[in-house]
């Protein structure tokens, strides 16, 4: 089986090259890199780490859509040019079909880290810059698992976009939604407060702390530790088994 998997890896990673996406690629870091450049230019002080910021930021984000795109997008393709049923057809179980996807959608992750990474060496010194991409590649890993699971239990494209996108920036900004509901100049003593902290803390404790994964901070001021890399790396291996298993239970319970 594990042949199996690593040709249908190979043949999903080949689709990227084959739909131009590398262009995208290229396409978004020369724009960054000139954003900043003139962004720098009206800069008072500080104008290499306001280019870094700026980078980073943009990178981070449209790496995110590029591959939750490129994911669903080609997964309905197959399911609409019947390319999920012929593979089934053949003798390799629906674990072995999916593993295989994740696995060729990891690849196109892992490019995508390395080309966004690559601008940030202009700004940023190169270990701090190699702990950036590999928390963005972990990143992706949690985004490609989570496209998968959108599309097969929404089977649109849409909708899958929509919740991929809706669950991103809900984990990014939760941190930020606690510090405002449990700050100083909120109401903690009335109840309708205290029942909102609540709703709040147990979906901070659900979701992926992915406000501390690629963090801008690292880039502006090179903070980024061993440490805050074995946190990310425990985060995302256990969502991506999380997610795995979801979906996984989706794609058995779909009929052919």
């Amino acid at each position: 089986m594990f042949s199996k998997i690593n040709v249908i890896a190979k043949y999903t990673a080949l689709e990227a090259l084959r739909t131009r996406l590398l262009w995208v690629v290229f396409f978004v870091v020369i724009a960054s890199i000139g954003l900043a450049e003139f962004i720098s230019q009206v800069a008072i002080t500080e104008s290499q780490q306001i280019q870094s910021a700026i980078v980073g930021a943009i990178l981070r984000m449209v790496a995110v859509l590029i591959l939750s795109l490129f994911v669903i997008t080609s997964m309905v393709r197959e399911f609409n040019d019947k390319g999920f049923e012929l593979v089934l057809s053949l003798p390799i179980p629906r674990a072995g079909y999916y593993f295989g996807k994740f696995l060729g959608y990891s690849l196109v992750a892992l490019l995508i880290a390395l080309l966004f990474s690559f601008p940030l060496l202009i700004y940023v010194p190169s270990d701090q810059v190699a702990m950036w991409g590999l928390s963005l590649f972990l990143e992706l890993l949690i985004i490609a698992a989570l496209s998968l699971l959108c599309l097969f239990t929404f089977n649109h494209v849409t909708i899958a976009f929509i919740c991929v996108l809706a669950f991103y920036l809900l984990s990014r900004s939760i941190g930020a939604i606690q510090l405002i509901g449990h700050g100083p100049l909120a109401e903690t003593h009335k109840l309708s407060q205290q029942v909102i902290n609540f709703i709040v803390d147990t979906i901070a404790y659900i979701l992926p702390a992915l406000n501390r994964f690629t963090s801008t901070e690292w880039l502006v001021y090179h903070s980024a530790t061993m440490t805050d890399l074995f946190v990310v790396l425990g985060q995302s291996m256990i969502y991506l088994l999380v997610l795995s298993a979801a979906a996984l239970f989706d794609l058995y319970r779909k009929d052919l």
